[in-house]
């Protein structure tokens, strides 16, 4: 599967151990950059991937920053987005089982120097099917906020 992927800065180093994974267990990232170190501001590269997910173009994506926070907040402004912060395996499964979440938002600074880890959360989010049933009414409560007014 094509994952399209990218990080500011502070996810940089996360991302690139994220690609190699992505990789290992035959899929193929698609980065949209950021492509160093150097400062940038996480919703412009957040933006790139919420987009495509939200347009059906690619069911998953994956989005670094520093804690992964700031992306995950940028990518959940799009209406058919569940982005969700992930920090270990069990969240990872869980987040793709009962909330069918389709981008995986990362701390990159949390795991970057625990590639063990890393990879046990990427595993899980694409070995995980949603479960559909009971969830389905929750992952539908969700989606009908965009259809709302909320300052109603």
């Amino acid at each position: 599967m094509i994952i399209p992927i990218a990080s500011d800065h502070a996810g940089f180093k996360a991302k690139t151990i994220t690609k190699k994974i992505l990789e290992k267990l035959g899929h193929t990232p698609l980065d949209f950059g950021t492509h160093s170190e150097d400062s940038v501001d996480y919703p412009d590269f957040a933006v790139q991937v919420a987009e495509l997910i939200n347009s059906g173009e690619y069911p998953q994506g994956i989005l670094l920053c520093g804690s992964g926070q700031g992306v995950c907040m940028t990518a959940n402004k799009y209406p058919k987005v569940r982005a969700a912060l992930v920090y270990n395996k069990d969240v990872s499964h869980l987040t793709r089982l009962h909330n069918n979440a389709n981008i995986l938002c990362i701390p990159g600074r949390e795991l970057e120097s625990n590639e063990e880890e890393l990879e046990k959360i990427i595993e899980a989010w694409f070995d995980t099917d949603y479960e559909g049933g009971r969830h389905d009414r929750r992952v539908n409560k969700i989606e009908s906020l965009t259809q709302k007014d909320l300052t109603e």
